[in-house]
């Protein structure tokens, strides 16, 4: 059990950098305004999404959130990142901007598998 509580830590920690922190605290940079409409998408998307990555990360660390509002936060993260390395590729062609959402992908199903684990020993 404590090695599950590593596991849901580590990878819910980074996800937790990854889709909340550094977005809230890049979003407004230019580049990440050029990076969205590089993307074809309007500046108001950037914003928007900003939110929804913050508040599906509160709803993954905060431990008293119920689990279908978790569950919720996994599937849109999950999207998230689909849909983000079928953007890359589709304006920018297969480099590495394609595949990085996948290897985040994987770390957010660690985290989701291990959350599984863990709620299944309570």
């Amino acid at each position: 059990m404590k090695t599950q509580k590593i596991i849901y830590w580590s990878t819910t920690g980074l996800i937790a950098l990854f889709e909340g922190v550094m977005p809230a605290l890049t979003s407004q940079t230019k580049l990440a305004k050029e990076g969205i409409k590089h993307l074809g998408y309007p500046e108001y998307f950037g914003d928007a999404l900003v939110i929804f990555k913050v508040l599906g990360v509160l709803a993954l660390i905060i431990p008293k959130v119920p689990t279908r509002i978790k569950e919720w936060a996994y599937a849109g993260f999950a999207f998230d990142f689909i849909f983000a390395a079928i953007s890359h590729g589709a304006v920018d062609g297969i480099n590495f901007q394609t595949f990085f959402p996948f290897i985040i992908l994987g770390i957010l199903m660690l985290s989701y598998f291990s959350y599984h684990k863990l709620k299944a020993t309570k």
